[in-house]
């Protein structure tokens, strides 16, 4: 049963708890997949949007918000999973994209509006290690579908790109 005392922001608060699987630096709210969360009497449906139509991560992080309100006496809890609008990096916080740097992941530098910055052009970017920009990419594809994988020339270190999507 839900308390009068949590309320949506308390919720959106608990939930900002749950680190994302894949980058465990930052969490769920921070990379802009919790979208909302609705209190309906004694029943709350949290709205969640993958960052990618076949991210692996969705299923522990649809477990991971149940077994968070569970813990927190919300037992009638469901995740509902909307795929529209698109989730997009725009969404991720500035807070999050420092995160990401400090731990090694070259966050997204576009907006929505350039995301073709990668296909067909050479992307310069900053190695989140040294700070060079003297890198190059050496994948499409990084350590996961929704990032590529780079590598600094000066410092000799391989990192991810989170793709601008």
């Amino acid at each position: 049963m839900v308390t009068t005392q949590l309320s949506k922001e308390k919720i959106f608060s608990l939930l900002s708890e749950i680190p994302d699987p894949e980058i465990p630096v930052i969490n769920i709210k921070e990379l802009g997949i919790l979208r909302d969360v609705v209190i309906k009497e004694n029943d709350v449906e949290v709205v969640i949007t993958p960052t990618y139509s076949g991210c692996p991560a969705m299923k522990q992080i649809e477990d991971d918000i149940i077994s968070k309100l569970k813990t927190n006496g919300i037992e009638n809890a469901k995740v509902k999973m909307v795929y529209h609008p698109a989730w997009t990096t725009d969404w991720i916080t500035e807070e999050a994209k420092n995160k990401l740097r400090q731990y090694g992941i070259a966050p997204p530098e576009n907006t929505t509006v350039d995301k073709g910055a990668l296909m067909g052009k050479k992307k310069i970017l900053e190695c989140p290690r040294c700070h060079s920009k003297n890198t190059v990419m050496v994948s499409q594809f990084g350590s996961t579908a929704c990032k590529a994988l780079f590598q600094c020339s000066d410092c000799k270190e391989a990192f991810d790109y989170f793709k601008c999507i």
